[in-house]
């Protein structure tokens, strides 16, 4: 445990402490800072009213602060976690993550599948990689990299983290399912030609048409994997996939993919909500709005679903027989033909019997 909280303050602390110096020198010179009136295409940017000078300054200060955070909670001898220490790293991880990035990052995440599709036939048409991906986006990342070291760094720092099924898993996963499949209604809608409080002659563009089918039927793809999360098929590779069928999942691979969504929509969120324009249309009636509204409460029943998730598959076997993964793994054993084994079979039996599933 010393080697792995020492490895993880020192990473967080390397990070924060060079990209410091970095904010520093746009402080002191005023070039560099990327975002305030130096990134103007992003007009729905949460920093877009800090003065550059300003901005530059408080986040060379912030991150000379998380790199001193990140030292103390490194080492054989670290200071003691006390609570307003702590306090202060997850408003860093809060500020670093949602504040920092934009609903760009989500942007470039949904549209960059399609890009990547549509590269060899030519779509689409008309497009400028250099506004997708610039010096922004390269920072908006980085700012979303060191918030996840920071994490883990305060988190091995604070102790154990507790493990064993929760009770609310099943019920936050589904509502993490159903936004999405919201958002993905409207934008099929928009592509089949239906108004949905969206006029606007842009909408009959081909180019358009295709962006609003291949954002959502990339929706109801998160919608399905997001179901998977309190399902067998999240668990064991189902059998239609050749050469994975029956093998368990591994768990990083169903809670990373979760957690960047969930990071990237919570950035996108504070964008939205901290526009009065966009508010307004939600509020006038616009209805293909609507599910934007809702993105706060998808952000964190995602990452709550992820957690609900990891904490199933790494009970001990003592503890997951009282709740629903050995209901899910008997599940899967039968579905894909896996034998059930001695200690699986005894734990179903002694659920049985307690009658009760979290």
């Amino acid at each position: 445990m010393t080697n792995s909280r020492s490895l993880a303050g020192y990473l967080a602390a390397a990070w924060a402490l060079s990209y410091g110096v970095v904010a520093a020198v746009w402080a002191l010179t005023g070039d560099g800072y990327p975002f305030g009136a130096n990134n103007p295409d992003d007009q729905l940017h949460p920093l877009r009213a800090v003065p550059v000078d300003i901005g530059a300054a408080v986040y060379a200060v912030v991150l000379l602060g998380v790199g001193v955070l990140a030292l103390a909670s490194a080492g054989r001898h670290p200071i003691r976690p006390r609570p307003i220490l702590l306090g202060a790293g997850w408003a860093a991880v809060a500020a670093l993550v949602v504040l920092v990035p934009s609903a760009h990052i989500l942007a470039v995440a949904g549209y960059t599948p399609m890009l990547l599709i549509g590269a060899p036939f030519g779509w689409p048409s008309d497009i400028d990689y250099g506004v997708i991906f610039n010096w922004t986006t390269a920072n908006e990342v980085w700012a979303i990299v060191g918030g996840l070291l920071l994490a883990r760094a305060l988190l091995t720092w604070r102790g154990p983290v507790r493990s064993g099924p929760v009770r609310w898993g099943t019920w936050v996963t589904y509502v993490a399912a159903a936004i999405p499949a919201l958002y993905a209604v409207t934008r099929l809608g928009l592509a089949v030609g239906v108004a949905l409080g969206l006029i606007d002659d842009s909408f009959d563009d081909p180019d358009m048409a295709l962006a609003a089918t291949g954002l959502g039927g990339f929706a109801l793809v998160g919608t399905w994997l997001t179901i998977g999360l309190v399902h067998p098929w999240g668990e064991r590779f189902p059998r239609w996939m050749i050469g994975l069928s029956g093998r368990r999942v591994p768990i990083k691979l169903a809670t990373i993919p979760a957690t960047a969504v969930a990071i990237a929509v919570a950035g996108a969120s504070a964008s939205f909500l901290s526009d009065p324009d966009l508010i307004g249309d939600m509020a006038s009636g616009e209805i293909a709005m609507w599910p934007m509204a809702f993105w706060p409460l998808w952000s964190v029943t995602l990452l709550l679903a992820a957690y609900a998730y990891h904490r199933r598959r790494t009970a001990p076997t003592g503890q997951a027989v009282t709740g629903s993964a050995v209901g899910i793994e008997a599940r899967t054993a039968s579905s894909t033909g896996v034998a059930e084994s001695p200690k699986v079979a005894s734990a179903s039996v002694v659920s049985s019997t307690k009658g009760r599933s979290h």
